[in-house]
């Protein structure tokens, strides 16, 4: 039986909050092209497991939507564009820079591989975003691209050498997407500390921040993707004192918790430094929560090293913990180290992921009993300051912040049976 073709673009998206965002830009081209009858997969290059599931999405779509157009696009199509070339479900394959660009989505494409070399990006195109499908929280792109070259990271060369937006293109972007009821944005990019070193008079993130709060009031909640411990500036730390618009939630780029195996991975920052940024963060702002990302079984780690890295999460409290086993990128230099087995990769996820969950729960357990404001990210659930996940027994509208009071917890979340009255 024949499929009906889909009245609008649908589009998968892997990754990172950046994608997200380029997802809604695509999202606007497609429509503008009349791009209807088409599914755009988005991709993530940074595991292994990320190309599976990117594989798997388009064999599903052409299954679903035989008659339709499947557009591969996103950093797994930069860095290896011959795996989707080789996939007869692929009419059309854009890199990162022309995903973006309004022309890749005429009806007749000119060429099914469109990808030209990242590195030749040399500024970051500002759109216009009205809003996000589905999403109570618009993101804010303020820089993308990489300088630093981590051994095992392959995302430079999906996204070129870091560049920054003006701060009166991410000012305007703010401004319509106020006008269009967000309430909530999350400043998105690849290395966000490197926020205007590019730019005339190389502004800081801190003061980028700053100013864009100054600038546009109606931003009531503000929050920072991942950043680097090392190289968080005093306006910032400022706006994490003062600044009760900057939500209490600060994800570190950790990686690793021991030192030999941070200076193998080429970090900018020590096991001590994660110590020092979490306990001044504490005293500045007394109620913060931290998320990390973090890779098990780098190559070289012993279990001594895993320790350190158990040891870490659990004595920096560390309560939204995202564990990766180490996964090897080809063509970078941590695939050619003596790697870890598999299953000591996993072993030792799993141990960091128990830390991680503990520290949640005991989180969500302080949380019971409290009165507090949450953005609802749909009719029933929503988010809280510091990020925890709340569910309600009663139906309000996404994007509203309400203030409910907390009434218990299963450990993983926490729930609220009836909107709070008064503070």
């Amino acid at each position: 039986m024949s499929k009906k073709p889909l009245d609008a673009p649908e589009i998968v998206t892997f990754g990172c909050r950046l994608n997200s965002y380029e997802s809604e830009v695509m999202r606007g081209h497609a429509t503008a092209a009349g791009l209807n009858n088409a599914v755009i997969i988005n991709t993530c290059a940074v595991t292994n497991e990320a190309e599976r599931q990117a594989r798997q999405a388009i064999r599903k779509a052409r299954r679903d939507h035989p008659d339709a157009r499947i557009i591969v696009t996103g950093c797994a199509a930069q860095t290896n564009p011959d795996q989707f070339q080789k996939m007869g479900e692929v009419d059309q394959i854009l890199g990162n820079l022309e995903k973006l660009e309004a022309s890749s989505f005429g009806l007749e494409a000119s060429e099914r591989v469109q990808v030209n070399d990242i590195m030749s990006a040399e500024e970051t195109a500002s759109h216009l975003l009205e809003g996000f499908e589905g999403r109570a929280r618009a993101f804010l792109q303020i820089q993308n691209g990489c300088d630093h070259r981590c051994t095992f990271c392959i995302i430079p060369y999906g996204r070129g050498n870091s560049r920054s937006v003006p701060l009166g293109d991410i000012v305007d972007q703010a401004n319509s997407l106020v006008e269009n009821g967000y309430k909530e944005f999350v400043l998105t990019g690849v290395d966000i500390t490197a926020y205007g070193e590019d730019l005339p008079g190389s502004p800081t993130l801190g003061q980028m921040c700053r100013r864009l709060l100054a600038l546009v009031p109606g931003i009531e909640r503000l929050r920072l993707s991942s950043l680097d411990p090392v190289e968080v500036d005093e306006d910032l730390w400022g706006l994490i004192e003062h600044e009760s618009r900057l939500m209490p939630h600060l994800h570190i780029s950790l990686q690793a918790g021991d030192d030999m195996v941070l200076k193998r991975m080429k970090r900018r920052h020590l096991r001590q430094d994660v110590y020092d940024f979490c306990n001044k963060a504490r005293q500045l702002r007394p109620d913060v929560v931290f998320g990390a990302d973090i890779i098990a079984g780098f190559p070289t780690e012993t279990d001594e090293m895993a320790e350190n890295s158990r040891l870490l999460l659990e004595e920096c409290n560390i309560t939204y913990a995202h564990v990766f086993p180490y996964s090897e990128r080809p063509g970078t230099p941590a695939a050619k180290m003596p790697q870890v087995r598999g299953d000591k990769r996993k072993e030792r996820a799993a141990n960091l992921r128990a830390v991680g969950a503990a520290n949640l729960a005991r989180h969500l357990g302080e949380q019971v009993g409290r009165k507090l404001n949450v953005l609802a990210e749909n009719e029933t659930t929503g988010r809280t300051e510091q990020y925890a996940p709340v569910q309600f027994d009663f139906e309000t509208e996404p994007g509203n912040i309400v203030f409910v009071q907390i009434t218990h917890t299963d450990g993983k979340k926490l729930y609220a049976s009836e909107k709070a009255t008064s503070e």
